[in-house]
């Protein structure tokens, strides 16, 4: 393999030259930067990244820590960041969290030995005093899709709040007024909103919800099943179920199966996250869509700029329903209908120190900026 020291020899320039030419530096030559680019391709060399991240203290690598690399949101979401970080010049290490806390830290720890620029969390629980002293230490970071509270960290993440609105409006209107919904784990930012979302847009239609109606789950198909058993025993059954995430929907989906009942016939059902695979089920499966290749790249923008000594704000996108047949909606012909979410695209983005604010029932929407992709 090349070394510096052959590149140099071929282009007749010193080590020193070659450096700067690999390191853009202004001060070559024009004729010099030639000479050493021409060399570096006939002889195939490659810098050592290591020994330039020892001089630089940069790697160009970033850490991207997931909660669960099974759920396909999760799994797009990883794809849009390496696209872009790869488009910025940057590489991604990934790190499984498999919604478990003592994984998660593990996987931060690793990344922060490795010394990499700057990190990604979204966080399988609502507090880790690891994220709490690389934050503070001075660790250049990004929360996407959760947030710890009271961290002075950037969110990126969606706004599902008027999503679920209409996703209630349009249950009621469909006349189902025994509303269920599978909870994601209360600790968690996403877990916590998006019920009192549902109890929200509920009470604006005059509907309560019971204690009975809310089955605690964990963003697993597994506690999406148990929930829904649950349900299905009670003397008088919701008509309609909302599961918080799509592996829960997924559960939700065997147990009623299982059972001998229909959806939407029996029982109605939607999820928030949507995924591919909801448009092939029997019936397609009505859903609220996140951004989420939005989410990714502009968490990777935001978090290069904090790299790079800039302040990036937090950033919230709308979501959106998609109503397909699981909740008992007449046959139509055509792609499904996407319901507009009711959020501005454009308005002024919340500090950067907090996550955008979420409405109380008698407020506005919050402001959302979107950023271009």
């Amino acid at each position: 393999m090349a070394s510096i020291k052959d590149v140099a020899a071929a282009a007749g320039v010193s080590v020193a030259t070659v450096s700067r030419v690999l390191n853009e530096h202004p001060s070559v030559s024009a004729d010099a930067r030639a000479r050493v680019l021409g060399a570096v391709k006939a002889l195939g060399y490659r810098p050592n990244a290591v020994a330039r991240s020892l001089r630089t203290d940069q790697t160009r690598t970033l850490g991207l820590v997931i909660s669960d690399v099974l759920n396909p949101y999760f799994t797009e979401l990883a794809r849009s960041v390496e696209e872009e970080a790869r488009a910025l010049g940057y590489s991604v290490i990934i790190g499984n969290a498999d919604e478990r806390p003592d994984l998660q830290d593990h996987h931060i720890r690793t990344l922060l030995d490795r010394r990499i620029d700057g990190l990604l969390v979204s966080p399988a629980d609502g507090t880790s005093p690891l994220l709490e002293d690389a934050a503070r230490g001075g660790t250049p970071m990004v929360f996407v899709d959760r947030w710890i509270p009271g961290l002075d960290v950037p969110v990126v993440r969606s706004d599902g709040r008027a999503a679920v609105r209409d996703l209630v409006a349009h249950l009621c209107a469909l006349g189902h007024r025994r509303l269920a919904i599978i909870a994601g784990p209360g600790s968690t930012t996403t877990g916590s909103e998006r019920v009192e979302a549902f109890r929200e847009a509920m009470a604006a239609h005059g509907l309560g919800l019971p204690d009975a109606y809310i089955g605690q789950g964990d963003f697993q198909a597994a506690s999406g099943r148990r929930v829904t058993e649950g349900f299905l025993d009670l003397p008088e059954p919701p008509e309609a179920v909302f599961a918080a995430d799509n592996l829960m929907a997924l559960g939700a989906l065997d147990a009623i199966r299982a059972r001998g009942l229909r959806v939407p016939e029996d029982i109605a059902l939607a999820a928030f996250d949507d995924i591919p695979w909801f448009v092939h089920t029997d019936p397609p499966v009505t859903a609220i869509a996140q951004p989420t290749g939005e989410l990714g790249r502009a968490a990777v923008r935001a978090l290069v700029a904090r790299i790079e000594g800039r302040a990036p704000e937090s950033a919230a996108f709308p979501a959106r329903l998609v109503v397909r047949r699981s909740c008992g909606e007449p046959l139509a012909s055509g792609p499904p209908t996407q319901v507009p979410s009711g959020i501005p695209f454009e308005s002024p983005a919340p500090s950067p120190s907090s996550p955008p604010p979420s409405p109380s029932p008698s407020q506005s929407p919050s402001p959302v900026q979107r950023s271009t992709s």
